[in-house]
């Protein structure tokens, strides 16, 4: 929206020259990090203090020997100010005409519905149990995919270029390994259910789940400055994505307002993310990487994500529906470290740590190919 002033404002030797700032998606990203850090944090106290008084406090699980009890009262909901500094700052600092930012804002509102909706529901009943079920929240997830899947996939509303519509992307690799046709748009559904749902099993510990998510997308948007700048493209042999280089701005409201959540969500938790966060985290992040063509690398940038869900689909499906026993203590990942007596604390760095070193690997992967 403010890039709008350069348009009508601007002059080179003029009053109001220094807006060529605007006009630059480096600047405007710094400026979208920062608003969405400033939100997060400016709002953070008021906002958790609203939630508490309104009765949005954790329905925590019984987990057996683990001592949650602790956690029991503490406000949740919090993801709501994610989502609204996210917003903020890609009003503020995003072209809105670039289809690249609708369709990633679409995604944040989406799966921020599904959240809310998901929370309310289990604040209802207070019961953590009663939330939406996990076949009807997988279908209106899948949905969401496959209405992206088919926007990308048909050359009348596709703002991918055409090479781009239907390949699947290795990292490390240069060409595309194979052209998979109409079944790109189930690997687009596939990659953003996966997303949102590897995110939200994460959330369980305080800061273990925006960390990785914030490293992750901050891989996407520098892809994505790359991918949409002709020269930075053209060196490192990818193909140009005209208008991509926008989700640059967007990716970076989402690190700074994810920062500002971390302010409030590092142990000990004031404020826990709940559905309404991690559901939209995740499926932004699964729109990034379809966007991009860069759905594999999400397996990479977001291998702590990846672990995390891997754990509970060896626990529910391979060990207890098949074997009839259970193949790990607990899943999700992290609650199998806690019974082995690591401090929460330590687990969550150490996830942190693990994704910080993905998301380098991640960024190698531009140049080692």
């Amino acid at each position: 929206m403010l890039n709008l002033l350069y348009d009508l404002l601007y002059e080179p030797d003029g009053a109001f020259s220094f807006l060529r700032l605007f006009n630059y998606i480096t600047s405007r990203a710094m400026f979208a990090a920062l608003t969405g850090l400033a939100i997060s944090i400016l709002a953070g106290q008021r906002s958790i203090l609203a939630l508490f008084k309104a009765g949005f406090t954790d329905r925590v699980r019984d987990y057996g020997v683990l001592d949650i009890s602790g956690k029991r009262g503490t406000p949740t909901m919090g993801g709501v100010m994610i989502v609204v500094a996210t917003a903020v700052a890609a009003f503020l600092w995003c072209d809105l005409s670039n289809p690249f930012v609708l369709i990633s804002a679409a995604a944040l509102v989406w799966f921020s519905a599904l959240g809310l909706v998901d929370d309310l529901q289990k604040h209802r009943f207070g019961d953590a149990e009663k939330g939406l079920r996990r076949w009807p929240k997988f279908l209106l997830q899948t949905a969401f995919g496959i209405g992206l899947g088919l926007i990308l996939y048909m050359p009348a509303t596709s703002p991918l270029p055409p090479e781009l519509r239907s390949t699947l992307q290795l990292p490390f690799v240069k060409a595309p390994i194979v052209d998979l046709g109409w079944t790109s748009v189930l690997v687009t559904a596939l990659i953003v259910a996966f997303a949102a749902n590897a995110v939200n099993f994460a959330d369980g510990l305080d800061g273990l789940a925006v960390v990785p998510a914030f490293f992750v997308a901050a891989v996407y948007g520098v892809f994505g400055y790359v991918l949409g700048n002709q020269v930075y493209s053209t060196y490192l042999q990818f193909v140009k994505i005209p208008g991509a280089g926008e989700l640059a701005i967007f990716c970076a409201g989402l690190v700074g307002a994810s920062v500002g959540f971390l302010w409030f969500n590092a142990y000990p938790a004031e404020v826990f993310m709940g559905d309404a966060g991690s559901l939209p985290l995740g499926g932004v992040l699964g729109t990034l990487a379809a966007l991009l063509r860069q759905e594999v690398l999400f397996l990479l940038a977001g291998g702590v994500f990846v672990a995390e869900m891997a754990s509970v689909v060896l626990q529910d499906w391979v060990g207890l529906k098949l074997l009839k026993r259970r193949i790990i203590y607990r899943a999700p990942l992290h609650h199998t470290f806690q019974y082995m007596g690591m401090a929460e604390t330590k687990i969550a760095v150490r996830f942190w740590i693990v994704s910080g070193l993905l998301m380098v690997i991640s960024l190698i992967s531009l140049k080692v190919r």
